[in-house]
């Protein structure tokens, strides 16, 4: 149960901190730039690139698994 709550903690801090980024840019939309930055800045060091490298790299799987195998009419 602890896990669970500090993992709460941790996505209340990335969202507050992302949506601050948000309106200091005066952007009504939340780009990956924010969310990545949010990320950084809430995992100290290593952790926060790591953070990023592999949300990018699911990301990336998740766009490529979406449009294989289908074909455009």
């Amino acid at each position: 149960m602890t896990i669970l709550n500090l993992m709460i903690d941790m996505f209340e801090r990335i969202a507050e901190d992302t949506a601050r980024q948000s309106n200091y840019n005066k952007k009504m939309t939340l780009s990956a730039r924010e969310v990545q930055a949010a990320v950084k800045l809430v995992l100290p060091g290593e952790l926060g690139k790591h953070a990023v490298a592999e949300g990018t790299k699911v990301i990336t799987s998740y766009v490529s698994y979406g449009s294989g195998g289908r074909t455009k009419k």
